[in-house]
């Protein structure tokens, strides 16, 4: 039986703007399922993961299902868990790094997923993207300010800063992240799953 969730799925890799994915083959990288009650919002698919057809299929992957506190098949459990980037395409790659989602992307269609997903306790929000996008004003200046304030967004959402290892830097200058932040994450995601 077709879901409005698959309906939705053939609505936006039909869409003009996303011709340019679908002439290179590629699928459209997110997952979501009715019963999702923790949704991951990162930046958009890296190389590898559109390569492989698999979100969150790399090293930053690896240390995101770590600091959340759960195997791979808890993670990939579209039941469980949806995965939402800003953009469900790898944008390709710029002058330092990975281009940025396209602005437009996430306002056409987040919305429209989210309202099919009424068991969702808690938004990981990886990246300044999804924090601007979702906290908007309630957002501080910067990245580290955000996630410094991380108690302030609960229940409902809690910031991140990227797990790629390229942030090593970032992790050795803030500790307070790993010893705060890390715990906090995996009792609540415990919690939103029912399993707290």
């Amino acid at each position: 039986m077709q879901t409005v969730l698959d309906t939705l799925r053939a609505e936006l890799v039909a869409h003009p703007s996303n011709a340019w994915a679908r002439e290179l083959g590629w699928q459209p990288l997110y997952a979501a399922a009715p019963g999702a009650r923790v949704v991951v919002v990162g930046q958009a698919p890296g190389r590898k993961a559109q390569a492989s057809g698999v979100p969150w299929d790399d090293a930053s992957g690896v240390r995101l299902r770590a600091w959340l506190g759960v195997p791979d098949e808890v993670f990939y459990d579209p039941a469980r868990f949806a995965i939402l980037p800003m953009d469900f395409w790898y944008p390709g790659k710029g002058t330092s790094g990975d281009l940025p989602p396209r602005p437009d992307f996430a306002p056409l269609w987040h919305h429209r997923i989210l309202a099919e997903l009424p068991d969702v306790r808690l938004m990981v929000l990886v990246g300044a993207y999804a924090q601007r996008y979702y906290l908007g004003a309630r957002a501080r200046g910067t990245l580290t300010e955000t996630v410094r304030a991380w108690a302030e967004y609960l229940p409902d959402a809690l910031p991140l800063v990227h797990p790629s290892p390229l942030n090593f830097r970032w992790l050795t200058r803030n500790p307070w992240f790993e010893q705060e932040v890390v715990p906090a994450l995996r009792t609540r995601v415990a919690e939103a799953l029912g399993e707290g």
